[in-house]
């Protein structure tokens, strides 16, 4: 009976879904019209971007010339001269750096410059002709949206995970201590070594740089927006650093008194308060002192330090910045022209 059964089954059709895929096959179909829309989306990217992804090195030379690997991640080629977008963690202190191409190919690359406040890095490679990945833009995403990472997690070279923006407008610490703003979170599956790799949409442009992720945590990783990388790849190309402007103080959060705040008409119960000031620096120069309470720069109200450090980003060193203070029980307004951090 068994003997029947299995000689019935060699000469039956083959059936369900793979039958109808060998039925296809049979009538010359491409096996690529059998790929669903998230399949031709993700396959696209990987097609378009993925040559472009590579692998990075970092290391450095120890007393005695012996080499030590400090640092390991990802990054995108941008330009077809060999300029490549990475995280500063990536290649921060790096003496020796080495990009290895999806074709096994190693080149040389050296650090064009540096910007911790954002985690992002440019560096070039000794190459010439190269596959680039096209910059998008990150103002119009959405939550929801597809999206794809490529990297080189744990060493394993052109590693591709999918998934969905979770949500946008996060904001994450740098190793600086800045707030990064308008951080992408997806829930993109992502590891050590895929740092510096790009975050694609479907129109296969780049729309975050892929800079960290929760241990412990599945599901939650976060990119810088591409909007902000452009802007710090400008800086970077141009001057081989970001330049911040500075007023020259140390500040803390602090709540204000209920009877202050409705003595001066202040819409917040916080501002920041001045503990030390930098001789010589703008606010120095200003009058301002330990103890004072900055409340708003520019008509814009301060609530925290934080507030602070947005508004100073970008600013024209050659403006003048009115910043409002309370001292004691008085308000008053003083002007400064900020500098850059030293």
């Amino acid at each position: 009976m068994i003997d029947a059964l299995l000689a019935s089954a060699e000469v039956d059709e083959p059936s369900g879904a793979v039958g109808a895929l060998e039925a296809d096959r049979a009538r010359g179909i491409d096996d690529g019209g059998l790929l669903d829309s998230y399949s031709r989306a993700v396959v696209a990217v990987v097609e378009h971007v993925g040559p472009a992804v590579v692998s990075i090195a970092a290391g450095s030379r120890r007393p005695g010339g012996a080499a030590g690997v400090v640092g390991a991640g990802s990054g995108v080629i941008f330009t077809p001269d060999g300029y490549v977008l990475t995280n500063s963690h990536v290649v921060h202190e790096a003496k020796d750096l080495g990009v290895t191409l999806t074709d096994g190919s190693t080149l040389g690359a050296t650090p064009i410059g540096s910007d911790p406040a954002t985690d992002l890095a440019v560096i070039r490679t000794d190459g010439t002709g190269l596959p680039i990945a096209q910059f998008g833009e990150s103002a119009s995403l959405r939550a929801g949206q597809l999206v794809v990472a490529i990297g080189n997690p744990f060493g394993f070279q052109s590693t591709v995970s999918a998934g969905v923006i979770s949500a946008l407008g996060r904001s994450l610490r740098s190793g600086t201590g800045q707030l990064i703003e308008n951080i992408i979170q997806t829930d993109v599956a992502l590891n050590p070594g895929n740092s510096g790799g790009p975050l694609v949409d479907t129109r296969t442009r780049v729309i975050g740089i892929n800079t960290a992720i929760i241990r412990m945590a599945q599901g939650i990783s976060f990119a810088i927006p591409i909007d902000t990388a452009k802007w710090v790849v400008g800086q970077l190309l141009a001057r081989g650093r970001v330049r911040r402007a500075y007023l020259g103080i140390v500040g803390q959060t602090r709540p204000i008194d209920r009877v202050v705040a409705r003595r001066h008409a202040l819409s917040v119960s916080q501002a920041v308060e001045i503990i030390s000031v930098e001789p010589h620096g703008p606010a120095a120069i200003a009058g301002l002192r330990e103890g004072d309470l900055v409340v708003a720069l520019n008509e814009r109200a301060v609530r925290t330090v934080d507030d602070m450090h947005r508004m100073l980003v970008g600013w024209s060193f050659a403006d003048a910045l009115k910043v409002g203070v309370i001292r004691g029980d008085g308000r008053f307004d003083v002007s400064m022209v900020p500098v850059e951090v030293p």
